[in-house]
């Protein structure tokens, strides 16, 4: 087990330092350090010899050469079970450091602030903290090196002698920073003028956990996390319930964003990664408006994923457990409902208490093979009453409420969409996706319908090819369409409304979710 008997220290984050460095100093390791550091570690009274006067080399270009003399690299590299590399060491009177603590220096802190200067951004590209992480990584059996706060607490409780494990697992840990780090200089320096679309873009994300399997039994998975993630999925707090699935996670990601659309009360029945039922309504009547998502398509609804933006209630709390759900992701439960719920063995229940009708900025990533496809997160949120209207008659304002409700709805239904809402209860009552003809997904919207279409509101997530889809839902009472326009036959689809008595506006804005 290897002993520590000096230690460089050189951080950007002083956080949890104090007790670390004065552990250091109580059983008598040598701390070496600099510029800044070495200043703090004076303060708070730490022994500290600076790193200048260790290696007869002080710093100079302003800092930018510090460390990177055969004295600090030469003593973390040597394998101390090499007798070459300690005679070696004896003959240039170079001496052992057995622990490395460095953070680098705060390069995507700096690139993340408006209006930086490249010369600011790249004077916060890292040389000397790269290189000593680095060495000391690659001789962990001998060096320990730690670049995490976080770890402090741990490697104070084995000090002075640090095992193995614990070596290895550091180092990794500076190889998974060193990857993030120099990707995030590739993707600011190659990123053009908006740094959105790197010439050579990097990713980097940390695994949660390995799952059971992927979409099917025969393929294995994971779950990863961003490095920093925003209030989603991955950093929901499970309290409840099997051990997500693949499946599970895809589907309560598709809940989440659904219900994010709206800042009044809102519940959404996920399946197979589509909306079979949406609706709105008042405070304190979250069981009511649950009955109206589910009752869109009960059917389908049955085994599936519930999105919910208020606290689960009791009352919603006794309706979901009337039958078989998948899983549940919502701001809370209240105490009684979470014990209602946890009665269910395998319902898996989700706490995620982000800003409710958030929306995050991000990519939007889809592999296929041979490459990835990146593009940005579809976070377009349109405002109706802006629409152009192309019919004789406008929307009445029942007609506008519903439309504005289905358009919100149509943006998460997989292409083809078509969503059939009625206005007095603001819910869906129709959903067609993810067909190869908008004709037959209007059809199949219908013939899942449990109830009159008449008098509902209807959403397309792309214009209408020909005017069958608008002379289709005329037959069931239809009377008001939201659709985006640009068809090269918009005027015959046009002409058939005004022949229906139908409302119908254009947004200029597709929403295909492929």
């Amino acid at each position: 087990m290897p002993v520590i008997k000096r230690a460089l220290i050189s951080v950007s984050n002083k956080n949890g330092l104090v007790p670390f460095a004065q552990k250091l100093a109580s059983l008598r390791i040598e701390i070496l350090s600099t510029g800044g550091t070495a200043k703090f570690l004076k303060e708070n009274k730490i022994p500290v010899v600076e790193v200048g006067d260790y290696t007869g080399q002080p710093e100079i270009l302003d800092g930018r050469l510090k460390t990177l003399h055969p004295r600090i690299h030469g003593g973390i590299l040597a394998i101390r079970s090499n007798a070459k590399h300690l005679e070696e060491l004896k003959k240039s009177n170079i001496g052992l450091i057995d622990l490395v603590v460095v953070n680098l220096y705060p390069f995507e802190e700096t690139v993340a602030k408006p209006n930086v200067s490249l010369e600011e951004a790249v004077e916060q590209i890292d040389i000397g903290g790269p290189t000593m992480i680095r060495a000391a990584a690659k001789n962990w059996q001998d060096v320990t090196v730690v670049v995490d706060p976080e770890d402090y607490p741990s490697l104070i409780g084995e000090l002075p002698g640090v095992s193995s494990e614990t070596n290895f697992r550091l180092a990794k840990k500076v190889f998974a920073l060193m990857s993030r780090y120099d990707g995030a200089i590739t993707n600011y320096l190659t990123g053009g003028k908006d740094n959105l679309f790197p010439e050579a873009f990097n990713y980097h994300v940390r695994k949660v956990q390995d799952l059971r399997y992927g979409e099917n039994p025969h393929q294995k998975g994971a779950f990863y996390r961003d490095q920093n993630p925003v209030p989603s999925v991955a950093t929901a707090k499970q309290l409840h319930g099997k051990e997500l699935s693949f499946n599970n996670i895809l589907d309560l990601d598709a809940a989440l964003g659904m219900v994010r659309e709206f800042q009044e009360p809102a519940v959404a029945v996920i399946k197979h990664n589509n909306p079979c039922g949406v609706a709105v309504g008042g405070e304190g009547e979250l069981k009511e408006i649950f009955v109206r998502a589910r009752d869109c398509d009960p059917l389908s609804a049955f085994g599936g994923v519930i999105g919910i933006n208020r606290v689960v209630d009791k009352p919603l709390a006794q309706e979901i457990a009337k039958d078989f759900y998948e899983a549940v992701i919502t701001p809370g439960f209240e105490p009684e409902a979470l014990e209602i719920l946890k009665r269910k063995k395998n319902i898996r229940l989700l706490e995620e208490n982000g800003d409710r009708g958030g929306f995050f900025n991000g990519l939007d990533f889809k592999k296929v093979v041979g490459g990835l496809l990146v593009q940005e997160s579809d976070l377009s949120q349109e405002d109706i009453r802006k629409a152009k209207v192309v019919t004789r008659r406008g929307p009445t304002e029942e007609e506008w409420q519903a439309l504005s409700f289905a358009w919100k709805v149509v943006k998460h239904v997989k292409s083809n969409a078509i969503v059939f809402v009625e206005g007095k209860r603001l819910c869906t009552v129709g959903i067609g996706a993810g067909q190869m003809s908008r004709i037959d997904s209007t059809k199949i919207a219908i013939i899942k319908t449990k109830s009159s279409l008449k008098g509902t509101a209807l959403a397309s997530d792309a214009f209408f090819p020909f005017k069958d889809n608008v002379e289709e839902v005329a037959k069931v009472g239809v009377t008001a369409i939201i659709q985006p326009g640009g068809s090269i036959k918009d005027q015959e689809s046009i002409e058939a409304a005004d022949k229906a008595g139908i409302a119908m506006v254009f947004t200029g804005i597709r929403h295909f979710r492929h």
